[in-house]
């Protein structure tokens, strides 16, 4: 077991959530609550990490975040190192290709939440701020803790994107999934088989979660 491999993992996974979950809550918001000409292109661009092969997108990442790209100048300016290859771009990459999985559950937790609620907290003299961590995250939780979930799940199993930006540096951007191909590759089965069933579990756990989360928020639309 590469333990040094799954630490790294949940070290990603846990500051991949902390970064996405306020996005979550600010797009997943906007989206569930506005309607504006071009709704369908911001949600297809939001959904598009989904359909897009994981080698691609991690193939556009690293060409924007080389030495030589605006951002990886940039990058290298301000902190003294480059972006890629790095837990830092690690992050970066693991923050978008989550997207989807982060602000979708969102949207939909915000959408169940009926308009009268939300006009009768108006109506009670409650200021937005306080209407939004007093009423609308407190009904909303079970779509925020679906984004959580999975964004958390889906960073330990991603492969591509990862493997593109970051390669496999032990302690740095090495992480379980990677791990798990290098044992492979290494015909080194038994700690292939080990590390792939503490993703198995954290996946059956993961498809638990959202499936009792979707009921909950289908009984509030009910």
């Amino acid at each position: 077991m590469d333990w040094t491999a799954l630490f790294l993992s949940l070290r990603l996974g846990f500051w991949t959530v902390v970064v996405l979950l306020p996005l979550a809550i600010i797009v997943g918001r906007f989206l569930a609550y506005r309607d504006f000409r071009g709704k369908g292109v911001v949600e297809a661009l939001v959904a598009l990490p989904l359909v897009l092969p994981p080698t691609v997108l991690g193939f556009y990442l690293l060409v924007s975040f080389g030495r030589n790209s605006p951002i990886g100048e940039a990058w290298q300016a301000v902190f003294g190192g480059p972006l890629v290859f790095s837990f830092q771009g690690l992050l970066v990459a693991s923050v978008i290709v989550n997207i989807p999985f982060a602000i979708q559950p969102a949207q939909r937790g915000f959408e169940a939440i009926p308009a009268e609620v939300r006009e009768a907290a108006a109506c009670c003299g409650m200021s937005p701020w306080k209407a939004l961590f007093k009423v609308e995250l407190p009904l909303a939780w079970p779509g925020l803790l679906t984004a959580m979930v999975l964004s958390f799940a889906h960073t330990l199993g991603e492969f591509g994107v990862v493997l593109m930006v970051g390669g496999s540096i032990p302690g740095e951007t090495k992480t379980i999934a990677i791990a798990i191909y290098d044992r492979v590759q290494a015909f080194d089965n038994a700690a292939a088989a080990q590390m792939s069933l503490v993703l198995f579990s954290i996946s059956i756990l993961t498809i638990a979660l959202s499936f009792a989360m979707s009921r909950r928020v289908g009984r509030r639309l009910g």
